[in-house]
């Protein structure tokens, strides 16, 4: 018994020993063929460069640069061997985007772009009992995202502002509180606009309290265009370091016992059958309140844009006078809401649900809307574990804010992370031309025609490492190194969607692949590449190894280094793949 003990200790000693990485074939093969006597001068990278990293305008200071900034052993200070010319590859020098600054046009009106967008921004965990506080809102803002969500309520003394997800038992924080949070983190990860979004249950004497809290909280950088709609919306460059207000134009209070009612109805079932109220001729928005117990709730309340004034005679105008974004429902069904008026721009906000049964007979219509307007996507009721939906439905339409839960984690929110990387992480990115510009003959991108192809995308996954650092070494097996396979696929229009995986090499923790994929693309200004890495296990699910989202459009050809991320988004310390990206 002591002997057989012996052995399985030994081994396990053994089998943890991490192996060194190693240039993989194809990369050997490329140094021999960019260098003379096992050395690569300055000329020889040089070329590489242009050849390989598909970089025709990179000249022979930069690539000494490369060389000078690897810090090699004195004797290759002016040169690579095959070791310093890994190092190169696999290194932080080879950065997989081209840049970290803005670099879209920023000058076209707010609806050209895709905005990064929170929902129910102030929640620290699920829809239902988790507490609200401006903590995820600091979060959010840091990562870079632009649009902030506040539901505001008055207090239970009715004499102050908090904000709740109403109808739940989620704590409140005050209003004044994440107000003050936001202006202080608004332009950290970004200089351009942040928009907060109010959903606004509150009586005129709040509303003016509201209206003077955002007066003193953000003064001079409160972009106030006066009590009118707007006829086109500023560009991000004109609105940068500005806080722009987005909500329905307040009309008269709803008493909280029409309000509960309301809710009452939502809870009792209806809020379920929404799918077949809407499926079939969407003959009134009011018919699918339920869609979200809350939001639902709180995108109805006033579901009518166009009021007269006489109908409101307790509205706030100091509150009135700060709204930038007018949002709201006209009546008359999906029809009326999405009729574009050549004299004004607004926002209209519709659940994932409503887009999803909308698009199949009105999806040119939203294509056509959000080029001058703004459309939001919220994502369903049901999701009350704080999850997402696909963004894509709503980005192939033209949807500029595609709302999501940013407290979470999963699939969706990785694609939401990665949109978001393009354009320098600035919260904007530009939109394709098929969908801010009409043809000839005034015709619209509809997208539910398959195109022809455009593009492939040829893919090499050669090796990855880090695991055996940012991991404990029995996190994926007990007993032996891991088995790691790698994921590799295109989030995109239906016809680009796909996924493809590597083969699972046993017991490596610096797995080499070294596997090629090709995806055809009939619309990539839409694509984004998924990659992810799991551990397999015969007798479990497959453990998570890391992930990225990256939009092609913005993907640089050539060998690049590509750090890997947790689920919750977070870049890992060492995880990283080295792959190759070329367009055929």
């Amino acid at each position: 018994m002591s002997k057989q003990t012996y052995k399985v200790c030994f081994c396990f000693q053994r089998r943890f020993h991490v192996t060194v990485s190693e240039a993989p074939a194809d990369i050997k093969s490329l140094f021999q063929e960019y260098s003379e006597n096992g050395i690569m001068t300055v000329d020889h990278l040089h070329r590489f460069l242009i050849d390989v990293q598909k970089e025709p305008k990179a000249t022979k200071e930069e690539a000494q640069a490369i060389i000078d900034n690897l810090h090699l052993n004195i004797f290759h200070r002016k040169a690579f061997n095959l070791e310093g010319f890994f190092k190169y590859l696999f290194g932080v020098g080879n950065p997989l985007s081209p840049s970290r600054e803005a670099h879209h046009n920023m000058s076209a009106p707010l609806s050209h772009y895709f905005i990064y967008t929170g929902h129910n921004s102030y929640l620290t965990g699920n829809q239902l009992n988790s507490d609200c506080s401006d903590a995820p809102i600091i979060q959010a803002l840091k990562r870079g995202v632009r649009v902030i969500e506040l539901d505001i309520w008055p207090n239970s003394k009715k004499d102050n502002v908090d904000v709740l997800h109403g109808g739940t038992l989620t704590t409140p924080v005050e209003l004044i509180k994440c107000l003050r949070s936001i202006k202080e983190h608004a332009f950290v990860a970004s200089e351009y606009p942040v928009v907060i979004t109010l959903e606004d249950h509150l009586t005129p004497d709040l509303q003016a309290k509201v209206a003077e809290m955002l007066i003193q909280t953000f003064g001079e950088i409160l972009f106030t265009p006066g009590s009118e709609c707007l006829k086109e919306f500023p560009s991000p460059e004109f609105l940068k370091k500005r806080i722009i207000i987005s909500t329905k134009p307040p009309k008269e209070y709803l008493e909280s016992k029409n309000v509960k009612e309301k809710e009452n109805d939502a809870q009792k079932g209806k809020g379920s059958s929404d799918e077949e109220a809407w499926g079939k001729e969407v003959p009134n928005l009011k018919a699918v309140t339920g869609a979200h117990e809350k939001d639902g709730l709180d995108e109805e309340n006033n579901d009518d844009d166009d009021l007269d004034e006489k109908s409101q005679p307790n509205i706030a105008p100091e509150y009135k006078n700060l709204i930038a974004i007018h949002a709201g429902k006209p009546k008359g069904g999906l029809t009326e809401c999405l009729k574009v008026d050549p004299n004004k721009v607004r926002r209209l906000s519709l659940s994932e649900q409503q887009l999803e049964d909308a698009v199949g007979t009105y999806g040119k219509n939203i294509v056509r809307f959000t080029q001058r307007n703004i459309l939001r996507v919220y994502p369903k009721g049901i999701r009350v574990d704080s999850s997402n939906y696909n963004p894509l439905i709503g980005w192939s339409h033209g949807a500029q804010m595609v709302a999501f839960n940013m407290q979470g984690y999963g699939r969706s929110l990785w694609l939401m992370h990665g949109m978001f990387r393009a354009n320098g992480g600035c919260g904007y990115v530009k939109k394709p031309d098929f969908l801010v510009n009409a043809g000839p003959h005034n015709e619209v991108f509809d997208p539910s025609v398959k195109f022809p192809v455009k593009k492939t995308l040829k893919v090499t996954v050669y090796m990855g490492e880090g695991w055996y650092f940012d991991f404990r070494h029995t996190h994926f097996d007990a007993y032996s190194p891991p088995d790691f396979y790698t994921r590799v696929g295109i989030a995109g229009v239906p016809a680009d969607t796909i996924m493809k995986k590597t083969k699972t090499l046993e017991d490596n923790w610096v797995p080499a692949w070294n596997e090629e994929f090709e995806f055809p693309l009939t619309i990539p200004e839409l694509a984004l590449l998924r990659i992810e890495v799991h551990e397999y296990d015969m007798s479990e699910k497959d453990d998570f190894g890391g992930q990225t989202c990256l939009p092609v459009s913005e993907l640089r050809s050539g060998i690049r280094a590509v750090p890997l991320h947790d689920r919750k988004g977070e870049q890992y310390k060492s995880v990283k793949l080295l792959m190759r990206f070329e367009f055929i």
